[in-house]
């Protein structure tokens, strides 16, 4: 059992640490939201009123945070927490920033003597909430090793990428990749149906053929093609469009900094803003499907 303190209960770091107290680790959270606070401490984690607080005698401090401004602050800020963690603590950030603020982290904490790797997750809430989650880590191959006695009870995939940040760079590739596969099989099976196809029928067709792709197996865009995925309950759960629109943001600016072609990408963006801005940034981002309907 480890001491571990978790920092910031959304969607996804909520069940994380709910996981990890299943799991018989002694959790101590703390959040700006009540609700989520009182959430895991149901759950029988220990609440903390500040972060502060939360990190003292940790073992390992997690952070699921929306973005590197936000991790940043957390550890480095005018108010930030890194005096605070004890120096054989490790600290792992779950959140999926840029892979400069994860290096700014990394770097910040190791002058302070703190050991850090990055290691955003894949699997969505589903996978949060059933500890089947991916995670991706940047860092050492001795902090990584470490860092499997708490991330093994929160994912079934653990991945090492390489150095600090690059955790971040392989999850942007892999969700730029997704939203380009995710537009793609929403436009094939839409001309489908403007064809006269049964959109059940073609996803057999596909699924059998060189067309084949995640979407079509796991997370079909059409409604009512396949149960428990979002496009049948409305396209609520799952990953929203806000959440997609951030990570093509991010992706294109590393591509900037490399000088890598990603028209594709580009493309994929474009369309998730347009779907965005159109009202749509709180559905699951599999409702892309619906910009390529025929408008009675």
């Amino acid at each position: 059992m480890a001491k571990v303190a978790f920092i910031g209960l959304g969607n996804m770091g909520g069940p994380m640490a709910i996981n990890l107290v299943k799991s018989g680790h002694q959790v101590t959270a703390f959040d700006l939201s009540v609700a989520a606070l009182a959430q895991v401490k149901a759950e029988g984690a220990l609440v903390a009123s500040s972060a502060s607080d939360a990190v003292q005698g940790a073992d390992f401090v997690i952070s699921m945070l929306p973005a590197g401004k936000h991790v940043l602050a957390l550890y480095l800020g005018e108010q930030g927490i890194a005096k605070d963690i004890s120096k054989t603590a490790l600290v792992i950030d779950c959140s999926t920033i840029d892979a400069d603020s994860a290096r700014k982290v990394g770097a910040g904490l190791a002058a302070q003597q703190i050991a850090f790797i990055d290691a955003p997750v894949s699997g969505g809430v589903g996978g949060a909430k059933a500890g089947t989650l991916t995670f991706i880590a940047g860092g050492s191959v001795a902090d990584y090793e470490r860092a499997k006695t708490v991330l093994s009870n929160m994912g079934k995939n653990l991945f090492h990428a390489g150095d600090i940040g690059a955790g971040q760079v392989a999850k942007i590739c892999n969700n730029m990749l997704l939203s380009i596969l995710m537009v793609g099989t929403s436009e094939a099976l839409q001309m489908g149906v403007d064809n006269g196809l049964d959109p059940k029928v073609l996803s057999d067709i596909m699924l059998k053929s060189s067309g084949r792709n995640w979407t079509l197996e796991l997370y079909n865009p059409c409604p009512n093609v396949m149960e428990n995925v979002p496009s049948s309950n409305g396209y609520q759960g799952g990953f929203m469009v806000d959440l997609m629109t951030k990570d093509l943001g991010l992706a294109l600016e590393a591509a900037l900094q490399s000088s890598s072609s990603t028209p594709m990408g580009a493309l994929a963006r474009s369309l998730y803003v347009a779907h965005q801005r159109a009202g749509n940034g709180k559905l699951d981002f599999s409702s892309i499907f619906n910009m390529f309907a025929k408008k009675a």
